[in-house]
């Protein structure tokens, strides 16, 4: 890698950390930079999944004040999120690529629609609400978990999908939602790194380069996306979920 290639996939973690801390979706920037720099894709997403580890970390501590409460519910989806990390880190190592993809356009649009829908969504919900599991219940744990097998596999726009479910499921608001999603995307994202390190080929020089850049993101993305009004939020997500459509699809 030269000099000028590192500069580039620094940058590029810059606003993919950004990106994860507020809305989710970063890969979408880091991975295919990667990728036009001449590493194989795999080693690619591998590389790319373990550099956004810092940069997960940094979103999730910006939102401190949103986590307060939220312990015992990121304990138990957390087990999910790691659980469903592992699956798919193995699938990445061991599957085509190519058999996963209708499944990745496929729940991405289901999170925009989850996201755009949850007003109605919750008030469809109110009358159930008081009878509720606090966490979600069964029904968000199993979606976590696929979220997470998702987020192991390939990770972009696994925020997407976390917040359409969160929004939809918990009675909380978005801030808080978004909060929890980013503790939710950094165990996806720890889990598959690990099992990455340990097993699959990783490029140190990619690692370090998005790694750097995702760290600074992060913070970043947390201090603004903390400031954002809830309907204009809403919509950003929206638009990154459609946006990944189109990569996906077309890029």
């Amino acid at each position: 890698m030269t000099g000028w290639e590192l500069v580039a996939v620094c940058a590029a973690g810059v606003v993919a950390g950004a990106i994860n801390a507020v809305v989710g979706s970063g890969s979408l920037i880091t991975f295919p930079t990667l990728v036009a720099i001449g590493i194989d894709p795999v080693t690619a997403n591998v590389s790319n999944t373990i550099g956004l580890v810092p940069g997960s970390f940094t979103g999730a501590y910006g939102y401190r004040p949103e986590l307060h409460g939220q312990r015992d519910r990121l304990l138990r989806l957390g087990a999910a999120s790691a659980a469903g990390a592992l699956i798919g880190g193995i699938l990445l190592l061991f599957l085509d690529p190519d058999i996963f993809e209708i499944v990745v356009v496929a729940l991405i649009a289901l999170a925009c629609v989850l996201v755009v829908a949850q007003p109605w969504i919750n008030r469809w919900l109110a009358d159930r609400r008081e009878l509720a599991h606090p966490h979600g219940g069964l029904e968000l744990w199993l979606g976590v978990l696929a979220a997470g097998v998702y987020g192991g596999y390939f990770g972009a726009a696994q925020g997407v999908l976390l917040i359409g479910l969160l929004g939809s499921f918990l009675d909380d608001h978005l801030q808080r939602v978004n909060a929890a999603k980013n503790v939710l995307a950094l165990i996806v994202n720890l889990v598959a790194a690990t099992l990455f390190v340990l097993v699959a080929d990783v490029d140190w020089q990619a690692v370090a380069g998005v790694g750097l850049g995702a760290m600074a993101g992060g913070f970043l993305g947390a201090r603004v996306g903390r400031r954002i009004p809830a309907p204009v939020l809403r919509g950003v997500i929206a638009c990154v979920g459609i946006a990944a459509i189109i990569v996906l699809v077309y890029g």
